[in-house]
């Protein structure tokens, strides 16, 4: 080992003169964190909705104000004719249509209860689902003061509704920059530590360097440290900035243990760099690394839980994750800086992905071969 410290400073001087390299490491993930923290955004505004008022009684224009003021709505559109409506809908010309019956503030008072018609555009589930319980609120808050306002007499004919005040733990005001910021750090984290790993020791292949290296007396350990070390080391910096950054410009909080995240993280990330390190000994160019190390981190990315809970996927989906370590990278990111979860709340993790890295990292070592051309 006497050799690593020159294999290492050998390697710091390449890629600090790679000036392709240097952005993509320090310049592409800032700018990638401070862009889509604030475009993955779940929250929906300036809903179009098309309002049809048949009834035009104080009741309907309480709740087309609600409508109006409402920072997720614009009233596009207020006219009876529901053919027309629905045709602007098809002209996506709206996203929404509201139809306020003749009857319904009649309804209101004599029975407390009364049917509006809601026509959503559902090419995009997501938007409708987010934009049905947008006006589902507002209706109920509508309901909710005419029921103030109402005699007991026709109390008495209607159920006392529930009332229901919850409570949202570790993130009270459910703010989407602190879900979306950790799991963007751990996908930032995971290109650098994986993608660029395998890229760097293909490069020797392509640049003919290799059977220069394998004829000295470095043994394949020294090599493969040598070669991952310096990302492994970027990869630690990069999530050390990266929350730096979500701290001063998103204020995420930052409950639990900074130590324990990068003890984490400096496991997590041997497995990441074993996946590299496989690929890189199949492959003998760049580009056929960068393609194959593509592939896999948007399959990890996307079944990874950042953008889609995994609860929500299908069974056979979720058996998949089991074997996905930017899932539990996600995961532990979110349990120690919103919920300060500690070292027993997160033993299991740190199992699965010290197992992952000694398997992947033993099968990377054994497929590579150190021999001269």
């Amino acid at each position: 080992m006497r050799r690593l410290p020159f294999i290492l400073k050998k390697e710091f001087i390449q890629i600090f003169r790679n000036k392709a390299m240097l952005p993509i490491i320090f310049v592409v993930p800032i700018i990638q964190l401070l862009i889509l923290v604030n475009a993955a955004d779940f929250e929906i505004k300036n809903i179009l909705i098309d309002i049809s008022d048949a009834d035009k009684s104080a009741e309907s224009r309480s709740l087309i104000s609600r409508f109006e003021q409402s920072p997720y709505f614009t009233v596009s559109h207020l006219g009876e004719n529901y053919a027309s409506n629905i045709e602007r809908l098809d002209k996506w010309e709206s996203d929404a249509i509201l139809t306020i019956p003749k009857n319904f503030s009649s309804d209101l008072k004599l029975n407390m209860r009364t049917k509006l018609r809601l026509d959503v555009d559902g090419i995009d589930g997501q938007k409708a689902n987010i934009t049905y319980f947008y006006v589902a609120n507002i209706v109920q808050g509508v309901y909710l003061e005419i029921l103030k306002k109402a005699p007991k007499s026709a109390l008495l004919k209607i159920p006392k509704p529930i009332d229901i005040k919850p409570r949202y733990w570790y993130n009270p005001e459910l703010e989407y920059k602190n879900l979306m910021v950790p799991g963007l750090l751990a996908v930032l984290v995971t290109m650098v530590g994986m993608f660029l790993s395998s890229m760097n020791i293909v490069r020797e292949k392509e640049i003919g360097t290799i059977e220069q290296l394998n004829v000295t007396p470095i043994t394949k350990a020294e090599f493969i440290i040598g070669k991952l070390f310096p990302f492994w080391l970027i990869s630690m910096f990069e999530l050390a900035f990266g929350l730096f950054i979500g701290k001063l410009i998103f204020d995420i909080p930052i409950i639990g243990s900074l130590i324990l995240l990068f003890s984490f993280t400096a496991v997590y990330l041997l497995v990441m760099q074993g996946l590299g390190l496989l690929i890189s000994t199949f492959t003998q160019t760049q580009q056929q690394a960068m393609f194959i190390s593509w592939f896999f981190l948007v399959i990890f990315i996307l079944m990874g839980g950042l953008f889609t809970p995994i609860e929500n996927m299908p069974l056979w989906a979720q058996k998949i994750t089991w074997f996905n370590p930017v899932s539990y990278f996600i995961e532990v990111l979110r349990l120690v800086l919103l919920k300060g979860s500690g070292f027993q709340d997160i033993a299991k993790y740190f199992g699965i992905v010290g197992f992952m890295a000694i398997l992947v990292n033993a099968i990377a070592m054994f497929n590579y071969k150190k021999r001269a051309a």
